[in-house]
């Protein structure tokens, strides 16, 4: 299959309509400019999230981004400044700069955010396109879990939420056991995972194995690519942060890599089963899969859910060359 950039599935003749979740964030950003240069994609909405950063500077930076890609007529709605339980968010200005895009310093947006929440949003496109949208979900799930809370109905009106979030079988980033933006919200995760929408998630034990090495980035900067040098810009700040924290000369494609999950999931393979996530205790924010295995003599938290599923292995090159190729498109 012709892996392309203007491709989603195989299918280039029928737009897709999807509404970005995110906490742009230097990879985000790279992953909804990407969406932005996809032809067939109708982007109806960007809601925002804290995460990478507040949820004041993720709205600030979707407004902007939209505007660098020439669409800012797309709607943003900003959500929740933190958890579902409350509490000061974690933020992670330490990877991505107090702005979230490498303290560039670009100026503030010309365009305003919606007056409507994230999740109010969510629930009347979805509401008003049932079956129709999908939802790129790149931060932690407080919107989506307060959009099902809101509206029931909402996991059987949504076509497909992708997911970055947890750490299959293997480490995580904040600390040992959970990833960040699970850990960001572990409540609205589990909410979410056993709501019963047709989710794939693809968790950090996959998106680690998906970079850019400093050469790429080299060769991006110096491609004739849109947005190439806000790219090149924007990536500094990340790079010198991914060779402190993991060694790495280069950086991970987390956002990217989801990206590319929403419209060529033929390169990745996938498992199915129940996710739950850990909301206390030091393991709090792991995901864990009953991967089906077993047949349990007795009932127990993984019991009566609907199964998800998991991103199990990628095709790394292919992965990596669909994104340079997105990124370097002119």
């Amino acid at each position: 299959m012709d892996s392309g950039p203007l491709m989603l599935n195989g299918n280039c003749g029928v737009s897709h309509k999807i509404i970005i979740d995110t906490d742009p964030g230097i990879d985000d950003s790279m992953a909804i400019m990407m969406a932005f240069q996809t032809p067939n994609l109708e982007i109806l909405g960007l809601t925002t999230t804290y995460g990478n950063v507040s949820v004041e500077n993720a709205t600030r930076n979707a407004l902007l981004l939209c505007e660098m890609a020439g669409r800012p007529g797309v709607l943003v709605a900003q959500g929740n400044s933190g958890p579902l339980k409350g509490g000061e968010p974690t933020i992670g200005d330490f990877a991505h700069g107090s702005d979230g895009l490498g303290n560039i310093n670009l100026p503030d947006p010309k365009s305003k955010k919606v007056d409507i929440s994230a999740s109010e949003f969510l629930v009347e496109k979805v509401s008003q396109y049932p079956g129709e949208i999908s939802i790129l979900a790149l931060g932690p799930l407080t919107n989506l879990a307060m959009a099902i809370k809101r509206d029931s109905s909402f996991v059987t009106k949504v076509k497909r939420v992708v997911i970055l979030g947890g750490s299959f079988f293997a480490l995580g980033n904040i600390n040992p056991a959970a990833e960040a933006n699970i850990y960001g919200d572990p409540e609205a995760a589990d909410i979410v995972f056993t709501s019963g929408a047709n989710i794939d998630v693809v968790g950090i034990n996959i998106t680690t194995q998906v970079k850019l090495s400093d050469d790429d980035l080299d060769e991006l900067r110096k491609s004739a690519g849109k947005h190439a040098k806000f790219f090149g810009d924007i990536s500094r700040f990340y790079r010198d942060w991914h060779v402190k924290s993991d060694g790495l000369y280069g950086i991970y494609l987390h956002d990217p890599t989801s990206f590319v999950l929403l419209v060529r999931p033929d390169l990745f393979t996938y498992k199915k089963g129940v996710v739950r996530v850990e909301t206390q205790g030091i393991c709090v924010g792991h995901t864990l899969m009953d991967q089906g295995l077993k047949k349990w003599n007795t009932e127990n938290p993984w019991t009566g859910y609907s199964p998800v599923s998991v991103v199990w292995t990628v095709n790394v090159d292919e992965v990596v060359k669909y994104i340079k190729t997105v990124l370097m498109t002119p």
